[in-house]
């Protein structure tokens, strides 16, 4: 089935008519907040999921798309993910909050799944117009506007002292967040981009060691890195040890590097399990 290039071409199509024509170009009125002050969608994120939704309907009828604005518009929509058929699942701009205060740190997330079985991941970087993925079963793939690949490996790093991850603090409460910022006393670096998009990038790369979701691992965020970074070598599980699983609705999913930075770090980090 060809449908990976089809959903990539909507992505990239929305990106270039309805994200990167607003991107530092927002009114104030194009900018509101959801269910926090800083949680933030844009007239681009509507605009460019509904564009995305509008090229599959037409190129993969078999297909339902659903967006995070769709499921914040209508949360029934969320208990759906796990149902027959082909699903494909849309952020249409991940890190909203850098792409409205004009910060060059933002992406477009796209997964697909039958019956709930992940089957395909894409992270698209709109601003460079490439973009990494992967196929269930196949290798995790850096492509860029070009059409050069290089296929991914995760780090080979195992020292503690030397590892890198990316940890959003601000998704937790109190004293969720303070235990987990202790846990990352023993490593190199630990940050956020507050961007999953380029986070996953980072680790599908072997740039950096691992990343922790929030305590509501969403699968616009999440899912496609799932695939992406287990073809490229790496583990992903919760740290309560389940599967991943993209009907789940509570739950820090941890995606490491291999198994053994994976049992390491969801050691220090079971506090937030």
């Amino acid at each position: 089935m060809a449908y990976p290039s089809q959903v990539l071409a909507a992505v990239r199509a929305a990106a270039r008519a309805k994200i990167l024509p607003r991107f530092g170009q927002l009114a104030s009125a194009e900018v509101t907040a959801k269910a926090a002050f800083d949680d933030l969608v844009t007239i681009a994120d509507v605009e460019a999921e509904a564009m995305i939704r509008e090229i599959l309907a037409r190129e993969w009828r078999e297909a339902r798309v659903i967006g995070e604005e769709s499921v914040a518009a209508d949360p029934a929509l969320r208990d759906s993910f796990g149902q027959s058929g082909w699903l494909v699942v849309v952020d249409p701009v991940d890190g909203t909050w850098n792409f409205s205060k004009g910060l060059a740190l933002f992406g477009v997330i796209a997964v697909v799944a039958e019956a709930g079985r992940l089957d395909y991941g894409l992270l698209y970087d709109p601003l460079r117009d490439d973009w990494i993925e992967a196929r269930a079963g196949e290798p995790a793939r850096f492509v860029t506007a070009a059409g050069q690949v290089r296929v991914l490996q995760t780090s080979a790093e195992r020292d503690p002292s030397r590892m890198q991850g990316y940890v959003p603090l601000v998704l937790f409460e109190a004293e969720a967040k303070r235990a987990a910022a202790l846990a990352g006393l023993g490593y190199r670096r630990i940050s956020s981009m507050m961007c999953s998009c380029h986070e996953y990038r980072m680790l599908a790369q072997g740039h950096v060691d691992f990343v922790l979701s929030g305590p509501e691992p969403h699968p616009w965020d999440h899912a496609a890195a799932v695939v992406i970074v287990q073809a490229a070598g790496g583990v992903a599980r919760f740290l309560d040890g389940g599967v991943y699983d993209i009907t789940r609705r509570r739950g820090v999913l941890l995606l490491a590097s291999c198994e053994e930075v994976w049992q390491r770090v969801a050691r220090d980090y079971a506090s937030l399990a």
